[in-house]
């Protein structure tokens, strides 16, 4: 699989897309197709394309997406709410972009455990 995709542009800044948070590990912003009032993708900066490709060097970044989830949720207003994290992994799953990611979902009641569509 290649290391370029569409989220790699997007941490590059190549596709405009408003970041909501950017470090040296893990990038964060808006899906362009929200499935909830707040949607928000968080994706490691190296290109990984599944959980099955997911290696120990891989840790702190995996560890970020939690902490920056927090950290989003927490401005957003949504952190005492509550909020949904999904990480899809294949086409079964859902996954359309082979870039690992983090869905953090919220703003109004999810619902069941499983939302048709998400991706």
């Amino acid at each position: 699989m290649s290391n370029e995709t569409i989220f790699s542009k997007i941490i590059r800044q190549e596709i405009p897309a408003p970041l909501l948070y950017q470090d040296e590990l893990v990038t964060a912003f808006r899906d362009i197709q929200p499935k909830a009032p707040q949607h928000i993708l968080i994706v490691p900066n190296k290109v990984i394309p599944t959980v099955n490709d997911v290696c120990a060097e891989d840790e702190q970044a995996l560890g970020r997406l939690f902490t920056v989830a927090h950290k989003i949720a927490k401005e957003l207003g949504i952190d005492e709410s509550g909020y949904r994290l999904i990480v899809n992994c294949n086409r079964d799953a859902g996954q359309e972009v082979f870039h690992l990611h983090m869905h953090l979902l919220g703003g109004c009641g999810l619902g069941p455990l499983l939302l048709e569509g998400l991706a």
